[in-house]
């Protein structure tokens, strides 16, 4: 995270990765939850190949795509 916050700058990095969450690799295939619709948009459309560049580094295996979908909520 701390290398996205230098790519992105601190008070972006607040508002776009505020409860985001890596969820699962498939492949290729980065799965990321963000809080909203519109984050998991942004995210994906703006910083989308950063994420993907980093987390080959730190998985040290290809990540070519990242999906970023928002979180579903569950109401009780």
């Amino acid at each position: 995270m701390a290398r996205m916050a230098l790519i992105v700058g601190g008070s972006e990095f607040d508002r776009l990765f505020l409860g985001v969450e890596f969820a699962e690799v498939d492949g290729d295939i980065l799965y990321v939850l963000a809080l909203d619709e519109d984050l998991a948009t942004e995210l994906e459309e703006k910083y989308g190949t950063h994420i993907a560049t980093v987390a080959s580094q730190i998985l040290k295996r290809p990540i070519d795509i990242v999906m970023v979908l928002p979180k579903q909520l569950t109401l009780q």
